[in-house]
């Protein structure tokens, strides 16, 4: 979509030379022709940006004719940008350290005198995650990280977003939390996993793989077993107390299902009083809606069986018509 309003005047002036003074392809003088300017708007206001622009014109080389633009320009802007990076940088904090929606964001900036619209905050947050995405993937960082520490320990998973679609599987290294490897696979068998981990592992270079960790998929397991024969494999945390707490699971929610049995009636009891309007009316429809709550407050077991927790509050909801039967108060100090 074309601008509808013009672009802020520049504020002050920045004259940005270049350092390249031989081609990089023949080693012949390059001659400064022109200078390109632009505006870039920056947190602290606009800056016209007058940048040097360089050619070699020596015939038959590569690089005959081509501009070649003051390397400076770099650490203001990103080609073809009109914000600049601590724009970029201010986007990307506020979204992910301060978990803003991009509305906020485009309101901060706003406030801070920054003439953009919300699209482009679109945009630029698209752009920073490119960035970060590079970062992360830069294998000489990663190779400095992991010699530091000395040691890898892997975890492997895939995430399928739906069933009959291209399963994303990560190789993930658990002590600096570092992806080391994220790829499409069609299956999940042990002829393309193996591979996957042929590769991480030569990736890694002498930094020795100490451990293993997934969810002890058949395919995983025998991938692990021909790539890595060496090394440990656990199954995660998550896994283990999935299974272990699986007949507590069971139990519970077969002890939910009979305990929604016994208060299936509710419905019938609020039709009962549709329409009225008196203190009798009004207790009875606040009392079903205390148990529609409890029917759908779910957690998850062990810690949390949403069984035992559904009869503790049916329980109280019993014990409190119990009293008003009686003619004391429905709930207790």
């Amino acid at each position: 979509m074309a601008r509808t309003t013009a672009r802020p005047l520049a504020t002050r002036e920045v004259r940005i030379d270049s350092e390249r003074r031989p081609c990089e392809a023949c080693g012949a003088r390059t001659r400064a022709d022109w200078r390109s300017r632009r505006c870039v708007t920056t947190l602290a206001g606009c800056v016209g940006l007058s940048v040097q622009v360089r050619v070699c014109h020596r015939k038959g080389c590569l690089l005959e004719g081509m501009s070649l633009r003051a390397e400076e320009e770099g650490r203001w802007v990103l080609p073809e940008h009109e914000f600049g990076l601590d724009v970029l940088a201010f986007i990307g904090a506020q979204r992910y350290r301060e978990h803003r929606s991009v509305p906020e964001i485009h309101a901060l900036l706003r406030q801070r005198g920054v003439a953009i619209s919300e699209r482009t905050c679109t945009n630029l947050l698209d752009r920073y995650d490119e960035l970060v995405s590079l970062k992360l993937l830069d294998s000489g960082r990663l190779q400095e990280t992991l010699q530091r520490q000395g040691r890898a320990v892997l975890a492997i998973d895939g995430l399928a977003p739906d069933v009959g679609h291209e399963v994303l599987w990560v190789v993930r290294e658990c002590l600096s939390g570092q992806v080391l490897l994220a790829r499409s696979l069609l299956s999940g068998s042990e002829q393309e996993l193996a591979p996957l981990l042929e590769e991480v592992r030569l990736a890694l270079g002498p930094v020795p793989i100490v451990g293993v960790v997934s969810d002890g998929q058949r395919s995983i397991r025998n991938a692990l077993a021909h790539a890595l024969p060496q090394v440990p494999h656990q199954l995660c945390h998550f896994h283990y107390l999935r299974e272990a707490a699986r007949p507590l699971y069971e139990a519970d929610r077969h002890a939910k299902k009979e305990l929604k049995k016994r208060v299936r009636e509710v419905r019938k009891v609020e039709r009962a009083v549709e329409g009225r309007q008196d203190a009798g009316a009004h207790a009875t429809r606040a009392y079903a809606a205390a148990v529609r709550s409890a029917l759908t407050d779910d957690h998850r077991p062990p810690l949390q069986p949403s069984g035992l927790l559904l009869r503790r509050r049916l329980g109280a909801i019993e014990k409190s018509l119990e009293r008003v039967s009686k003619g004391g108060p429905a709930h207790r100090s």
